[in-house]
């Protein structure tokens, strides 16, 4: 019994001090922006970007951060963000005049690559495949959703040749410039989708085609539906909700693996609404959204919550280990393991 007990008090010690030492530290806040565009180069080098023109950069992991409103863009909602260096950027803007603006000086100088002005285009998300090819979603038009390419480091973008069908009352959310992602193999990409119906949409190997799946996760209203995926070594994570109803925490999460070809809602209903998830190591994945953020451990199947704050975007460093989150009033968070 002796032994029994001793061990039952290490093991309540181990998780005790396991769940404190995964929290996540607020760097800074109070600014007044609303931040979803978040892109992590390095352990050192990271650029955010949000409302009314702001955009930061930090050079030392986190500590400190250079702020700036983009002259002339100070109405700008910059929601998404890829960082490729100290030096280069692209940011773009969701609204109206849809924009995308591109820096090679650490943002001294902002030159716009792509306008326009059409009520119709309203961007969500960006993702590039290498420093050369990349894409920017936007909400579906005449069917089919919006969908541009560059090919040549955010120079010059065009609509892309084959875009995929929407289905109807169907849309992205601009939540955390994660519902736009790369697929497994890191070549194609795929989208997960909200509204009238949620879904994961999965760009074919010769780039022509799109399949799809329904996702198990909350849809059907204009607030509903799947906000942002993500891809581990062997699984894709799905999570989102109601924006709308950011503490229902039924149908939020769901998880694919290799072994296991249909989407799985997790195990507990521990998560509620969640903007952005990503990938860290292993079988370990973080999300964050209003409601909070979560850890899983087991690639989906559960989660453990580790902070209440509200943030909107949590991303990892391309080549590192350094986590960060944000959101709005300028809140700056970063993961500690």
């Amino acid at each position: 019994m002796f032994k029994k007990a001793i061990t039952a008090i290490s093991f309540f010690l181990f998780i005790s001090f396991a769940s404190f030492s995964q929290h996540i530290e607020m760097l800074q806040q109070g600014k007044p922006t609303s931040i979803r565009g978040l892109s992590v180069v390095d352990d050192k080098v990271a650029w955010i970007s949000g409302s009314k023109g702001h955009i930061a950069i930090t050079t030392d992991g986190g500590k400190t951060w250079d702020w700036q409103q983009v002259k002339g863009f100070e109405k700008a909602d910059f929601r998404d963000i890829e960082a490729f260096s100290a030096k280069e950027a692209i940011i773009m803007s969701s609204g109206t005049p849809a924009l995308i603006l591109k820096t090679v000086d650490g943002g001294a100088n902002w030159n716009v690559k792509y306008r326009n002005a059409d009520t119709a285009y309203f961007f969500d998300a960006m993702a590039f495949t290498d420093n050369d090819h990349g894409y920017v979603l936007g909400d579906p038009i005449n069917n089919k959703f919006l969908l541009l390419e560059t090919k040549d480091g955010g120079e010059i973008w065009n609509e892309y040749d084959h875009r995929p069908a929407a289905l109807s009352g169907e849309a992205a959310f601009a939540a955390s410039g994660t519902c736009l992602a790369l697929n497994l193999d890191k070549k194609n990409l795929a989208i997960v989708t909200g509204g009238s119906h949620a879904r994961i949409l999965f760009q074919n190997n010769d780039h022509t085609k799109w399949d799809s799946k329904i996702l198990p996760l909350q849809q059907g209203g204009t607030s509903q539906g799947a906000f942002s995926m993500v891809c581990g070594y062997s699984n894709i994570i799905v999570v989102g909700g109601n924006y709308s109803h950011d503490k229902f925490n039924d149908s939020t999460a769901c998880y694919l693996t290799a072994s296991k070809p249909e989407f799985t809602l997790t195990a507990n209903n521990q998560v509620s609404f969640q903007s952005c998830v990503e990938y860290i190591k292993d079988n370990t994945f973080i999300s964050t959204g209003t409601s909070g953020s979560n850890l899983t451990t087991d690639g989906g199947k559960t989660w453990t919550k580790i902070d209440d704050a509200s943030y909107n975007v949590c991303r990892k460093a391309g080549t590192g280990k350094l986590v960060l989150l944000a959101g709005n009033g300028g809140k700056i968070g970063i993961l500690k393991l």
